[in-house]
């Protein structure tokens, strides 16, 4: 039986607000207009003059403009979680929902953009013509492999930040909760043998961050719906050409401590971690195979709605931390708590792009934070609740940007801490001040 049960019926209710508000977001100004005398300053004919010096210096845009706060939420809606190929006009709930999470917790304007181009090409060229009304651009719910290949053109190819939340968020999110797991069980992760199940975009960008940290690619295993990715699989040849970043996982890893052929069961035998981000459950990881991981063993079951194993399972199974993906258990692991905090930072030194680094300096201050307020086996990660947290990371992805020369502007962690906190607290209190002064409508009173 499940111990984790639904008392509101989230879907229905749902449903019935979003046809309620119809929609979650609005544009509203942030200067004033005491007369129509005063667009003379914000339109015609004084907007001349910031045209004018923009022309002369676009990198003015962040200046004069809202570009500088102001991101691109975009998606093609061919693999949003949970729910696959629905097409972009279905997308743009989600994406709106990821505005709204971006205002409320970071301070950051983003405008949901759905659209119909499918092929690589065709997305380069679209990112490339928006880029000039934004400051960065949140890629969302793109199907695998082409995601991979996307992130790393655009990354190169443009000269504002493009994070694609999916790879980058989660496994930032999971890096901060694997740091605090492995110092609570008394391991070395860099020393650790690490199981990732699913070769999908989270595990794939988590797999290039544990290099980064330090783990050696031979102490990490990645299995896919096919088993070990081995260089003597015998799909290797089209791994080459059809997947060119598990084929390099494949070579770099050797397969780890594993033999081609063997999956999951085998994997985890003597495994320190293991983090699956493969299908919704519950049965997909196995009691008895968690049973075979080493002594206080980590688990990491982040699929959604329901994890590849249960807690309470893994736990009974001799796993001594467990996390997953739903806010209703412990430890969730949540790229909620990355991407509105490392916009901030970005968005405030005007970054030219997200490094690795810059996204393993956002999972180191989450789990510092973490820390400081006190770990335990049920607490690895900060909740969302926690807002203070958002202005921390954004300060230390700020200097991490201006340390590698990717920012337009420099600051200092005080500075950008301080800055961050003003406008996040500030974007909070105006939500809040409309709330209490019915300039948000009330929902229907049997809403719940």
């Amino acid at each position: 039986m499940e111990k984790a049960e639904e008392k509101v019926d989230w879907y229905k209710l749902s449903l019935k607000l979003h046809r309620f508000y119809a929609g979650k977001m609005e544009t509203m100004p942030k200067v004033p207009v005491r007369s129509l005398e005063d667009f003379a300053i914000w339109y015609t004919p004084g907007v001349a003059e910031p045209s004018r010096a923009i022309a002369s210096d676009p990198d003015e845009s962040f200046e004069l403009t809202s570009r500088w706060n102001t991101i691109a939420v975009v998606s093609d809606g061919t693999r949003v979680l949970g729910l696959g190929r629905i097409g972009p006009e279905a997308a743009y709930p989600v994406m709106e929902g990821k505005a709204l999470i971006f205002k409320y917790l970071g301070g950051v304007d983003a405008v949901p953009l759905v659209h119909r181009v499918r092929d690589l090409e065709g997305w380069i060229s679209l990112l490339k013509a928006i880029e000039p009304s934004f400051g960065g651009i949140n890629l969302e719910d793109i199907e695998s492999p082409k995601c991979f290949a996307l992130l790393d053109r655009a990354r190169e190819e443009l000269e504002i930040p493009v994070w694609h939340d999916d790879q980058q968020g989660t496994a930032a999110a999971t890096l901060a909760g694997l740091i605090n797991a492995f110092k609570l069980v008394g391991k070395d992760m860099a020393k650790s043998r690490i199981v990732l199940f699913g070769a999908g975009a989270a595990n794939i960008a988590l797999y290039r961050l544990l290099k980064v940290w330090g783990v050696p690619p031979g102490n990490i295993v990645v299995i896919d719906s096919k088993g070990v990715l081995h260089p003597h699989r015998d799909d290797i040849d089209k791994l080459m050409i059809n997947n060119p970043w598990k084929y390099r996982i494949a070579l770099e890893t050797g397969g780890g401590w594993l033999r081609a052929g063997d999956g999951i069961e085998k994997a985890l035998e003597g495994a320190d971690a293991l983090v699956a981000a493969s299908r919704p459950g519950p049965g997909v990881i196995k009691k008895e195979w968690v049973a075979k991981m080493a002594k206080d063993a980590i688990v990491f079951a982040e699929a959604n709605p329901v994890p590849e194993i249960w807690p309470w399972e893994a736990k009974e199974a001799g796993a001594r931390i467990v996390a997953t993906g739903r806010s209703d258990l412990p430890n969730q692991v949540n790229n909620s708590l990355v991407f509105p905090a490392v916009f901030r930072g970005v968005l405030d030194v005007r970054a030219k792009t997200i490094t690795d680094e810059m996204a393993i300096e956002a999972a180191v201050e989450i789990a510092r934070y973490a820390e400081e307020r006190g770990l335990s086996e049920d607490y690895i990660i900060p909740k969302m609740e926690e807002w203070h947290l958002y202005p921390r990371v954004a300060a230390a992805v700020a200097v991490k940007a201006v340390e590698q020369g990717v920012a337009r502007k420099t600051t200092t962690y005080k500075e950008e801490l301080e800055r961050a906190e003003e406008i996040i607290r500030r974007s909070r209190e105006k939500h809040d001040l409309m709330w209490e002064k019915g300039l948000i409508e009330r929902p229907p009173e049997d809403h719940s």
